[in-house]
């Protein structure tokens, strides 16, 4: 026999955990809190990293982590917040991906871990203990599910896409112009 109330407490353990660590990665980036560098530090490594604009990159990147972890937390919009999440950690995964898997060799463990759960949480539902039940599910319908997941999948491999090649057709040497002049 199921239990219900088992399962509807383990998402919500799920969630909390799973929202509470993102919402601390991504209020580094927008707030600077718990060491991060804020908007300003996140924007010089977003564009050291290859995203352009840094600055667009750096909001995005840390709202999908804040507001995506805080709406999983509660809850609330979940096929949209695990989207959100799992979209910003895919931008992770690609600047880890060179140093492969492992999370000690700065491989992408971590960040693909943390996105496949979001993802997993967006597409299961919070369960019974979230403000998504409380408000009768208005905002966690299938088309909510399907629609953030294909956006954010389009917008993430846009992103990860354009990094890619930025990062194989590095900007060309400016033109030193004419050189000294014979006499």
């Amino acid at each position: 026999m199921a239990h219900p109330n088992r399962r509807d407490l383990g998402l919500l353990v799920l969630r909390v955990g799973t929202g509470a660590v993102l919402a601390a990665h991504g209020t580094q980036k927008l707030l600077g809190w718990f060491g991060g560098g804020g908007i300003e530090g996140t924007t010089k490594a977003m564009e050291a990293m290859g995203f352009h604009p840094g600055r667009e990159s750096a909001i995005a990147a840390g709202l999908g982590e804040a507001g995506g972890g805080v709406l999983l937390a509660l809850g609330l919009a979940t096929p949209a917040a695990g989207a959100a999440a799992a979209g910003a950690m895919a931008g992770a995964v690609a600047v880890h991906a060179p140093a492969g898997f492992f999370a000690q060799g700065g491989g992408f463990e971590y960040p693909a871990f943390l996105g496949f759960t979001a993802a997993a949480i967006g597409i299961t539902g919070a369960g019974r203990y979230s403000l998504d039940h409380a408000t009768g599910h208005v905002l966690d319908r299938r088309w909510v599910v399907a629609t953030a997941f294909l956006g954010t999948a389009i917008a993430a491999a846009a992103v990860v896409g354009r990094r890619a090649v930025d990062q194989a057709s590095p900007e060309p040497e400016p033109d030193p112009g004419p050189g000294p002049v014979a006499a």
